[in-house]
């Protein structure tokens, strides 16, 4: 997954970007700053949706089903996005990557695999985050990647 290539003083901007999208709003446009950044960088865009695990939805009847559909459902909103953006403009070298667990950790591992140069979520819109605290901030604490959280 990861491609080898020396450091390079003065480089022109990141070369591998990964980007979490969920679906909400600020993801999306968290996406869209990915995607435009990456094009004027001639980057590589991983965009990365992850759904969560809830236990509690595979205690209720048709619970983990119904979380599947909810998933499945945006994932295909997101190349539906990805396809609209690709015939808009210059060509921007992607992938989509759909995983299941908590955001921060896969974020974590994905952008440690590609050897990512930034990481790019939307902020948090979830009140509970200021206490728990929010993927941008699990991401900003791991401090191995520069971080921009999109409004």
């Amino acid at each position: 997954m990861s491609e080898e290539r020396p450091f390079e003083f003065g480089s022109e901007g990141p070369r591998v970007i990964v980007a979490g999208v969920d679906g909400s709003d600020t993801s999306m446009r968290a996406g869209a700053y990915a995607w435009g950044l990456a094009r004027r960088n001639d980057s590589r865009l991983i965009l990365v949706h992850v759904s969560p695990v809830a236990a509690l939805s595979t205690l209720t009847p048709g619970g983990a089903a119904a979380m599947r559909e909810a998933a499945d459902e945006i994932a295909q909103e997101l190349r539906e996005e990805l396809e609209r953006a690709a015939r808009q403009g210059p060509a921007v070298r992607h992938e989509l990557i759909l995983e299941r667990g908590d955001a921060a950790t896969v974020l974590a591992r994905v952008a440690d695999e590609a050897r990512a140069d930034m990481v790019v979520v939307g902020a948090s819109a979830q009140a509970g985050h200021r206490l728990v605290g929010s993927v941008a901030v699990r991401l900003v604490r791991a401090g191995r990647w520069p971080v921009t959280v999109v409004p």
